[in-house]
């Protein structure tokens, strides 16, 4: 069943307006060649682009219709008016497809998207490392959760207090940290196998055998 709705008399015409946002009108005469050539063509826009009180195709032929077709001041066949609100927004005159195709284009989606042209898709948004905006699902958090981590305090703690212990006693304390194997930048000690068979330490690079002479300067 054809989408098109054919006006029968002036009062129909202004319901029309006042029912719908977009409005095309076909101005045609049955004597008109052009008009029955691009006939296939509005009937494929009216089916695919027709919501009812929002985008209507209409048909009004100029001979019965008299008034309607004055009040536009058509003089040629086919005219296609398409109005917006009841203002005319568009004029295309002769059987040009690309020309009505593309007006038509226009129209509808002043109206607010294409009706049957496929569905409009919306998502909600989600936050960063929080949960979903309007009521989505929960996303994902980026952070990590924050935690104590004792092994790490109670070394960062005893380092601490060997740097200060070591600096108190010493001759030299800016020294004597920097040399400290609780300074973290120094390399640990490593083990290696002495004389008598026992494992001993090697001391950290750097580091300097002090003498009783060394004491008394």
């Amino acid at each position: 069943m054809s989408a098109t709705v054919k006006v029968n008399s002036s009062t129909q015409w202004r319901q029309i307006l006042s029912s719908s946002a977009i409005v095309v009108a076909d101005f045609y005469a049955d004597w008109c060649g052009p008009c029955k050539m691009i006939a296939p063509v509005f009937e494929s826009l009216s089916t695919k682009y027709s919501k009812p009180n929002k985008i209507t195709f209409c048909k009004i032929d100029v001979d019965s219709q008299q008034e309607v077709a004055q009040q536009y001041g058509v003089r040629a066949m086919p005219t296609f008016l398409i109005l917006h609100n009841g203002s005319v927004i568009e004029t295309i005159q002769g059987a040009n497809p690309p020309a009505l195709t593309g007006a038509v284009d226009k129209a509808v989606k002043l109206a607010g998207g294409a009706a049957g042209g496929g569905a409009v898709f919306k998502t909600t948004g989600h936050r960063l490392g929080g949960s979903g905006v309007s009521g989505s699902r929960p996303g994902t958090s980026v952070a990590r959760p924050w935690k104590w981590d004792i092994k790490n305090l109670i070394n960062a703690t005893i380092a601490f207090i060997g740097l200060y212990i070591t600096s108190l006693f010493s001759l030299d304390p800016y020294k004597a940290a920097e040399n400290s194997p609780f300074n973290k930048n120094n390399p640990p000690p490593q083990a290696f196998p002495s004389a008598g068979g026992s494992v001993g330490k090697r001391p950290a690079p750097g580091a300097k055998f002090k003498t009783l002479s060394d004491l008394g300067n």
